[in-house]
């Protein structure tokens, strides 16, 4: 008997050993089991998604080009058209509440009217910085390519340098080329989308010497090397123009924003003096006539110093 409680009295020491000395599998607390439960969404959030998802299917089955996917892409703004529209519509809504706090019910009206424009404008103005951006690339970017090419790179891998080595936009639409050339597509085809893209006359050169020496053959880098010298050329001629019109353009703006500015400060110092312009039938013609005579000599203006060559 005592030998057999010994022989138990030691096995059970070496269980509890083996149990307190062998690695245990990390346990998990109870609250780290749970999936990650986040904080509801707010009442607004969920309104404006699901405004957002009924304007979807509104707009699935048309084709509605403002604000436009295209337009989107080209302005680089991560947002889709249903979204962007309940955005306008946002800002529009928060206008009208200012005009209204401050109790100029014409101004509500005026900036509710001028949402859309404005929401085009700034896609406008996204997409023209982008452009310009792109265009002052364009000289690195066909080095890259020249040096590519001499390199003993197709054109293709080429494309697919530049795109990793430039900056954005040029990166993006680079890369763009390589995926839609990879999934079958034209080469002459993406750098044409591109050009008309980007409105880059440049570039529409590069695709056709590009076209030209797939076709007939040749050196194509000292065909790039001649292509980015007018270039460059073109560059400083517009470098110069763009300096003489800039006194013009700078008075057009001034012009352009003085009535506005006149009618403002007459509101804040005055408010009750421009009370009969927007109340009296004379006043709403002569405010409907000088809008008019605003856009007649902004366009005249703009024709002026907008010079094409």
């Amino acid at each position: 008997m005592m030998t057999a409680g010994l022989v138990l009295f030691f096995v059970a020491a070496i269980l509890l050993g083996v149990a307190v000395l062998m690695p245990r599998t990390p346990g998990i607390a109870l609250d780290r089991r749970r999936p990650y439960d986040s904080d509801p969404p707010s009442r607004l959030t969920r309104v404006a998604g699901v405004t957002v998802q009924a304007l979807d299917r509104f707009l699935a089955g048309r084709n509605i080009r403002l604000y436009n996917r295209e337009a989107l892409e080209n302005a680089v703004v991560r947002l889709s058209q249903a979204e962007f529209i309940v955005l306008v519509v946002a800002g529009a809504a928060v206008g009208t509440l200012i005009g209204l706090i401050i109790g100029a019910p014409v101004l509500s009206v005026l900036l509710v009217v001028l949402a859309p424009f404005v929401g085009q404008l700034v896609l406008g103005f996204l997409a023209g910085r982008r452009r310009a951006k792109f265009d002052e690339q364009l000289g690195d970017t066909l080095q890259l390519l020249a040096g590519g090419l001499r390199a003993g790179h197709s054109i293709l891998r080429a494309i697919d340098a530049a795109a990793t080595e430039s900056q954005s936009p040029t990166s993006e639409e680079m890369r763009r080329v390589v995926t839609e050339t990879s999934l079958g597509r034209d080469l002459l085809a993406s750098l044409t989308d591109t050009s008309e893209r980007m409105k880059n006359e440049d570039f529409v050169w590069i695709a056709q010497a590009i076209q030209i020496n797939r076709e007939v053959g040749g050196n194509l880098a000292e065909v790039l090397d001649q292509v980015n010298e007018t270039i460059r050329e073109r560059s400083e001629i517009k470098g110069h123009i763009k300096s003489l019109a800039a006194e013009g353009k700078f008075s057009a703006y001034i012009l352009i924003a003085m009535p506005f500015g006149i009618v403002l400060l007459l509101m804040t110092l005055n408010p009750g003096y421009m009370n009969s312009m927007f109340t009296h039938p004379l006043g709403l013609v002569m405010m409907a006539a000088s809008g008019v005579l605003i856009t007649l000599g902004s366009l005249w203006m703009r024709k002026i110093v907008n010079l094409k060559f």
